[in-house]
């Protein structure tokens, strides 16, 4: 099912984002998006149903909502910045191989089909030389009114390895209870335990607390010279394109 667009008509902004959806995707370097809504609305029982897919490098989405189910948002490659924007989901629901950070969002887990786990991040590295990378920072981790509803309540997690050498990065973001305490769950029986990288930096909340994490090789709680690395200054050079922009940024650790 296509995905749905809303926001103020009469920006132009509006026209280019119509002619990208004629392919549902946006593709083009340098795209800023900002005060839009993509959805799909095809529901849980359709699966698979990408929202939005970004391929273009150096892209920016400020104050936008991307909202669907199963693979909301398909960061596919390049860099790109997501600041306060609202995220929402059940399985793998932002996932790819982007440089992508997230900074001020909200990543809301929806209720899923029965028997249903729900993850949040589904990072798609297969080289290990490759940039890609989902970083989570400030961010809210939580679910909406109907999850919290649901007796018994859904598992939910941070995310899992879609490829053998995902890096997902989730750091001074706010984690609620909704996240079970391993944090993290396998793709596929052992894949990818060894060769991933999960890590974790000063977070919050009541599903921050890493005692019970995973214990595969490829969880880390990481140093804050590491998190260092992975702020949107460093990682995807934001400096040179996010800085010049109108939306709000901030280069390094906040």
């Amino acid at each position: 099912m296509p995905p749905n667009l809303y926001g103020r008509k009469t920006q132009p902004l509006f026209l280019i984002l119509m002619i990208h959806f004629l392919r549902r995707a946006v593709n083009g370097d340098q795209f800023l998006a900002m005060d839009i809504g993509f959805e799909n609305t095809a529901g849980p029982e359709k699966h698979q149903a990408v929202a939005l897919r970004v391929s273009g490098d150096m892209a920016i989405f400020h104050n936008c909502a991307i909202d669907g189910y199963q693979d909301t948002l398909y960061t596919h490659s390049y860099r790109q910045f997501y600041r306060e924007c609202n995220i929402t989901g059940t399985i793998d629901f932002v996932f790819g191989d982007a440089a992508a950070v997230f900074q001020n969002c909200m990543m809301i887990v929806k209720k899923p089909l029965d028997n249903q786990q729900c993850m949040v991040t589904a990072q798609g590295r297969k080289d290990r030389h490759s940039k890609g990378a989902l970083i989570l920072q400030g961010c809210i981790i939580t679910a909406d009114q109907e999850f919290w509803a649901t007796k018994p309540m859904p598992k939910s997690y941070l995310g899992r390895p879609w490829k053998v050498f995902a890096r997902t990065i989730i750091m001074q973001s706010f984690i609620d209870q909704n996240i079970e305490p391993e944090g993290w769950a396998p793709w596929d029986g052992s894949f990818a335990l060894d060769t991933c990288y999960f890590g974790e930096f000063n977070n919050i909340g009541p599903g921050a607390n890493t005692a019970k994490r995973v214990t595969w090789k490829g969880f880390k709680k990481i140093s804050l010279a590491e998190a260092v690395s992975y702020t949107p200054q460093k990682y995807i050079q934001g400096d040179l394109w996010i800085k010049t922009s109108s939306i709000p940024y901030d280069p390094g650790l906040m």
